[in-house]
């Protein structure tokens, strides 16, 4: 059965863990990998995002404004939440299971004598099936860093830089210069570039990496301007000024602030590739339902998604210090509102800075209970709550997820609002009644 071959080959140990083998440097397997599959990133036209933070949720605001303009849109984003399909998605469908067995079956011999990494191999599958799908656009999100990211190989239309901070600095660098040279290493000989990149010593270096590669630098603080008018786990509301057109109290379906400066880089991203040349009510109406409808287009889930109102529970993927205090700066003030206690459900892994977490959650005064995630890097819960007992974090004895929730509708009162975050496999872990 083509399921069984799937799960054969998505069993083997070198395919076993996505976090862990998503950086693979050099990207000398990837070509090799790509050309036995016919080079099939060579016939999409692409916007390539890379970044800190922000690159999944530009990447699938980017997809949803093509897929709103009627371009037939591939989507590549990772990690994915509950099956590896969902890496690569057509206008918001992921790609048939059936297919992904048969295209594993078909080129078995050329991944046993590559031997990719699992990123690796869902990258070239992405591919290879925006390919034969001749999709008009492909938007793909970088795994890892850029420069030696699988992504890599392809020659994009655009490139996209969304934010540059200290994160995986064992593998990109200690300094923000290095950590931006790795990102900007997506810039391609003179093919456009769109940064929303704010730290001076970053932006000097993509300003330079661009100078080098003849590359046109466009930055989204010197071309958009924006007013915010409504912010709430619903999602937002705000007015946007690009070169091109004035949008005016344009609606966000993904909550938090910090999503319209995502939604403005989408945009541009959109004017500079496929919105240039379209009538400014053509262009208006393509954001305006891309925006506002992002999960029905796309498929996107994990951010800041409200799975229970009363009492409060929301997940989000966040996972480095910068995107859970986006999570927390959103959620927190809603709970405080309900006059409630904010609880939060946290799972860490090694490398990603959970003593300034610590010190984030201690300024929200959250009730915290380390949970267990299934992944090679995972801190024990145990070590979890020790470190954030030591930076004054109210914290609760560690447990399941599904234990943790259950105590949760137990003790809670009803403007209490509880926060699962720390990274993409809570969805995966989730009890069925509060998946969507």
């Amino acid at each position: 059965m083509p399921d069984d071959a799937l799960d054969l080959l998505l069993n083997r140990p070198q395919y076993a863990n996505v976090a862990d083998d998503a950086y693979a440097p050099g990207l000398d397997r990837m070509r090799t990998l790509v050309d036995g599959m016919g080079n099939p990133h060579e016939a999409l036209r692409a916007v390539h995002i890379a970044g800190t933070n922000g690159k999944g949720s530009t990447a699938a605001m980017t997809a949803a404004i093509a897929t709103a303009a009627g371009l037939r849109t591939g989507l590549h984003t990772s990690p994915h939440l509950t099956h590896v399909a969902q890496r690569m998605r057509v206008d918001g469908t992921p790609a048939p299971t059936n297919w992904l067995a048969e295209t594993l079956d078909a080129h078995r011999a050329l991944i046993d004598e590559v031997q990719p990494s699992f990123f690796e191999l869902a990258v070239a599958l992405t591919f290879r099936y925006f390919a034969e799908q001749d999709v008009d656009l492909a938007v793909i999100e970088v795994g890892l860093g850029g420069r030696l990211d699988s992504t890599n190989v392809l020659r994009p239309a655009l490139s996209v830089i969304t934010h540059v901070g200290f994160d995986h600095t064992d593998m990109l660098g200690d300094t923000l210069d290095a950590i931006a040279r790795e990102k900007a290493g997506i810039i391609t000989p003179g093919t456009p570039a769109l940064s929303a990149v704010t730290p001076d010593e970053a932006r000097a270096a993509i300003a330079e990496v661009a100078a080098t590669q003849d590359a046109p630098l466009h930055r989204l603080d010197d071309e958009t301007s924006w007013t915010s008018h409504r912010s709430n786990l619903t999602g937002s509301t705000f007015s946007l000024d690009t070169p091109a057109h004035h949008y005016d109290r344009l609606s966000l379906s993904l909550a938090g602030p910090h999503q319209q400066r995502n939604a403005a880089l989408a945009v541009r991203a959109a004017e500079l590739t496929f919105l240039a040349g379209k009538g400014d009510t053509s262009a208006d109406a393509a954001v305006r339902e891309g925006l506002g409808d992002l999960r029905g287009h796309t498929g996107f889930h994990g951010r800041l998604d409200v799975l229970q109102e009363e009492p409060l529970i929301v997940v989000d993927v966040g996972h480095n210090p910068p995107a859970i205090a986006a999570s927390l700066d959103t959620v927190a003030p809603v709970v405080a509102n309900r006059g409630g206690t904010l609880h939060v459900c946290l799972n860490a892994v090694r490398g990603k800075q959970l003593d300034a977490t610590a010190r984030l959650l201690a300024a929200h005064e959250a009730v915290v209970i380390p949970i267990p995630i299934d992944t090679k890097r995972a801190i024990p819960p145990g070590e979890i709550a020790e470190r954030l007992r030591a930076q004054g974090v109210a914290t609760r004895d560690p447990r399941s997820l599904p234990d943790a929730l259950d105590d949760f509708e137990q003790a809670a009162a009803p403007g209490d609002g509880l926060l699962l975050i720390g990274s993409h496999k809570l969805v995966d872990v989730l009890p069925p009644a509060l998946r969507d």
